[in-house]
């Protein structure tokens, strides 16, 4: 009881601290409506090493109660809390979960409500009762605890409606369609943990090529083709995300040359660091804060003669299509973090459109392999793209008054990206 004892204690005080957090951040959101500051945005609690000591002490916490039979008191409750958390976030991070999936969240939190709120019931009853006896309350469920575990909850709750509410908008119509695509995807991530077969791969992707040729001028239509349905977005995204798994698997299967492993394991680095950030600072980054990534991408792809990765007598082993996938991912990503944070000039919007035009024409070719591809069918694409690299002076597309606008990350990402998508299809076709 007196290790019990102490951790209620620094449960008390950190409850004070983020009491008083809340507060001053309370006070700050009135104000800001009071005088409107476009450059804020809304902050929230995010996990810390305090947090991760604590699910760590309660997790102790939980066995000590499991131990003598009390598995349905509160302290127990609470590192069912922190695990339910985690896995809302990580679907909310993947994207990948039904109205069936939360179910069971709904359910389990609706159960550990009723066990806390229990609980400081008798906590209650029993402080009154000692109060009466004249005897000291041994205070089993203390009310720190209870207003820790009311917190942890409302942060499962918070996310659970979240997530339910993004697929509030889905209608009935797409359910099936977007079911299918959550098997899939999770089909593609236990495929990815080995090193599939040909076949299974092809099995997947042509699956993927059945829906999406159900849609029409890029929607998934209603019964009789009369309406568009709403939560397209979902579904887009959903698809887009498997046809890309898809390629990255597909990539991975070839083996990369020893000579060429330096370049294989710096390029997942940088592609691993970028994905981390677009989980983690994608609203509130800057240009400057990818200039690293960017130069590094650069010296990466300087590096190739005609098109190709050499070794030091000058042959191309074998890993290209790998390479080429990797910067074409990271040029992907760099272009999806700065699109969140740094505006295109409107001068600079007309070449931002052909880029995005010609990105989208590229992605669909790729989707389906450029199976039967002849250097004629790539002429058009190479020729668009010289055109774009041609409007560069050293390096930066320039306003007709030869300043340099902003947007120049987001298009020199989306023209990098551009080309390795058109050298993954020349990759292809020559391997036939």
């Amino acid at each position: 009881m007196q290790i019990y004892a102490a951790v209620i204690k620094q449960v008390n005080k950190l409850n004070e601290v983020r009491d008083e957090s809340a507060n001053d951040q309370a006070a700050s959101s009135e104000q800001e409506e009071q005088e409107p500051n476009p450059s804020s945005h809304e902050t929230h609690h995010t996990n810390n090493r305090v947090d991760t000591t604590l699910n760590d002490v309660f997790q102790l916490l939980s066995l000590f109660f499991l131990t003598i039979g009390k598995s349905r008191e509160s302290p127990a409750a609470y590192c069912q809390l922190a695990t339910m958390k985690q896995l809302l976030d990580h679907m909310d991070e993947s994207g990948v979960y039904t109205e069936t999936d939360l179910k069971p969240f709904q359910s389990r939190l609706d159960e550990l409500k009723t066990i806390i709120i229990r609980d400081e019931d008798k906590e209650i009853a029993a402080k009154k009762e000692a109060e009466v006896e004249g005897v000291p309350d041994e205070e089993l469920h203390p009310e720190g605890l209870t207003k820790l575990l009311l917190r942890k909850w409302e942060e499962c709750n918070k996310m659970l409606k979240s997530l339910l509410a993004s697929l509030s908008v889905l209608s009935v119509e797409l359910v099936p369609i977007h079911q299918r695509l959550i098997t899939i995807r999770r089909q593609l991530a236990a495929m990815a943990a080995r090193k599939p077969t040909t076949a299974e791969l092809t099995t997947v992707q042509e699956e993927l090529r059945k829906i999406d040729s159900k849609r029409i001028d890029g929607k998934f239509l209603g019964p009789g083709g009369a309406s568009v349905p709403e939560g397209q977005a979902i579904l887009t995204g959903l698809l887009e995300e498997n046809f890309e798994i898809c390629q990255e698997i597909g990539a991975r299967k070839e083996d990369v040359s020893p000579t060429l492993q330096p370049i294989y394991e710096r390029l997942c680095d940088l592609k691993a660091a970028l994905e981390r950030l677009t989980l983690t600072h994608r609203w509130t980054l800057r240009e400057t804060d990818l200039y690293n990534f960017q130069v590094s991408l650069q010296e990466l792809d300087a590096m190739r003669v005609d098109g190709k990765f050499v070794d030091a007598e000058g042959n191309k082993p074998e890993g290209q299509l790998v390479l080429h996938y990797l910067l074409r991912r990271c040029y992907g990503l760099i272009y999806r973090l700065m699109s969140s944070s740094e505006p295109i000039s409107e001068e600079l919007m007309p070449i931002a459109n052909k880029l995005s035009t010609l990105k989208k024409c590229l992605n669909e070719v790729l989707k389906y392999g450029g199976d039967g591809l002849s250097p004629r069918d790539l002429y058009p694409y190479q020729l668009a793209l010289a055109q774009i690299d041609n409007l560069r002076i050293d390096g930066k597309f320039k306003g007709k008054d030869g300043t340099i606008p902003e947007g120049q990350a987001i298009l020199n990402a989306n023209l990098g990206e551009c080309h390795e998508l058109l050298n993954t299809l020349r990759e292809s076709m020559e391997r036939g």
